[in-house]
């Protein structure tokens, strides 16, 4: 169902996936225009995922939203009220909510395994090989 005003949950705000998705879905149920198909996650799954890895609580993002701001100065206090994950975790964060964290884990061991078969040159020779 494609609800107006509710971005998918590829967009990036900061880099990072569902985050600007989650903000629509608080801004809509505060002016009563959210699906009651969503109310029932508010906060949770992908909401609790995005909470978890930036370190703050729901209500308080929920409380920051409704204070006003764009999306940025959202991320921004969440930054400053938690964490602010490096690059290299987004990367990881992002590949795990959208499903691409199978292949990418999958291609991790392949490579580790073949490093202790073949040592660095056997990779290094595959990757040529390849390239």
């Amino acid at each position: 169902m494609k609800v107006p005003g509710l971005r998918h949950s590829s967009e990036r705000v900061g880099g990072i996936v569902f985050l600007g998705r989650m903000l629509d879905k608080i801004r809509l149920q505060a002016k009563n225009a959210l699906p009651a198909d969503y109310k029932t996650n508010l906060g949770a799954g992908s909401d609790g995922r995005v909470c978890q890895f930036l370190r703050v609580e729901y209500p308080a993002v929920v409380e920051r939203v409704l204070a006003g701001g764009t999306d940025e100065e959202i991320l921004s206090w969440c930054f400053d009220h938690g964490r602010r994950p490096t690059e290299e975790e987004i990367f990881i964060f992002n590949a795990f909510l959208t499903k691409g964290f199978i292949p990418l884990f999958g291609a991790m061991v392949f490579a580790a395994a073949f490093v202790c078969l073949y040592g660095r040159r056997g990779i290094m020779s595959l990757l040529l090989a390849v390239i």
